[in-house]
């Protein structure tokens, strides 16, 4: 019998608390940049093909629960339990704005042509806010049964999609009017819901099932049941012949998009596996673990060890940061943290006290 290779995954270690998201940017001219949110309250942005972390963002008072990047990879925008939305600069890591809520913020999502930002969470409210004019009062939406979970847009920015923690389905509200027009009916509540980047499919995980939508007629396409409770799934971005999901048993499988045959099951997690991204370019994808790590692992697999990404070798890596810390975060007191990745300046400047 022929022994099947093991995929060694990209191990990038930084957060000191469980990874609870993850966000590709689409590839830009510089490549492309994957974001973390983590219950230590300081999302990271590292290079999304090699793992390394250029840099993180820091202003959070509590858990930071979800994050994203705009189209271009010039912004980022974090929700977090200090019942706050911050947005950053994505090269240089300054704190742009912080959009105050009354309770946990739970999701957030950038607008296809960048000028909106949509959150939700905990006052089961959706806000939009207009990025020209941060100051204004953003517009609510306050139909949603129950506290938000995820948020998404989609049909170029004219369907807001949102899933609940407390019930089961997918509710997809029509910006102009801001009522519910459809829901995509599931057993347990949606712990995760993604539309592809073609605009064709919702990928949702609902308790021991992975289910993909058609995104314009709304109908289900197909609906595979995993071998256990599964927290998050993604869809391969380029073909679409393939699927991943991960969740309570610590590993992360990979899927035939069409048979639902699983192709490769990887280990190497030690906690429940809550977010699973494929790359946009989809060679690639990572997971993000109640064991505070992140892997990257590629689509062919290789040989027999972790590589762990630490990027504080000079030797090993040709972008180390300059302060000599092996922490995989800015400290406290650095003046003017510069690196560059691929061709992207980042400047971080921090003045303030260190770990919330």
């Amino acid at each position: 019998m022929e022994k099947k290779k093991v995929a060694v995954p990209l191990v990038c270690h930084g957060h000191s608390r469980p990874v609870v998201d993850l966000f590709y940017s689409p590839a830009t001219p510089d490549g492309y940049f994957l974001i973390s949110a983590s219950k230590d309250s300081q999302p990271m942005l590292r290079n999304g093909e090699t793992g390394d972390w250029i840099g993180t963002f820091e202003g959070h008072k509590g858990a930071v629960w979800s994050c994203c990047l705009d189209t271009n990879a010039l912004r980022a925008a974090s929700g977090s339990a200090d019942f706050s939305v911050k947005l950053w600069d994505a090269l240089t890591g300054d704190e742009l704005h912080s959009f105050e809520h009354k309770h946990i913020v739970r999701a957030c999502a950038f607008s296809e042509d960048t000028h909106l930002l949509l959150t939700g969470g905990f006052e089961k409210i959706l806000r939009i806010y207009d990025l020209n004019r941060p100051d204004a009062t953003p517009r609510e939406i306050d139909k949603l049964p129950g506290s938000v979970r995820t948020v998404a847009w989609l049909h170029s920015d004219q369907t807001i999609l949102t899933s609940c923690s407390d019930m089961g389905g997918v509710r997809l509200s029509d910006v102009r009017s801001g009522k519910i027009v459809q829901t995509l009916e599931t057993k347990a509540p949606v712990t995760s819901a993604e539309v592809s980047r073609d605009g064709r499919y919702i990928t949702t995980a609902d308790g021991s099932s992975v289910k993909f939508w058609d995104a314009n007629h709304f109908g289900l396409v197909k609906s595979y049941e995993m071998p256990c409770t599964v927290e998050s799934a993604s869809l391969e971005p380029k073909n679409g012949g393939r699927f991943i999901a991960g969740g309570e048993d610590m590993w992360v499988r990979l899927f035939d998009f069409f048979t639902g045959e699983e192709i490769a099951c990887n280990k190497g997690h030690h906690g429940p596996v809550h977010c699973v991204r494929f790359s946009p370019v989809g060679e690639s994808y990572s997971s993000g673990s109640e064991d505070g790590t992140i892997r990257i692992w590629q689509m062919g697999p290789t040989s027999s060890e972790d590589h762990e990404v630490t990027n504080q070798n000079p030797d090993s890596n040709p972008h180390p940061t300059s302060n000599g810390n092996t922490t995989g975060k800015v400290k406290a007191g650095v003046n003017d943290i510069s690196l560059k990745v691929e061709g992207l300046s980042l400047q971080i400047t921090k003045d303030g006290n260190g770990e919330s």
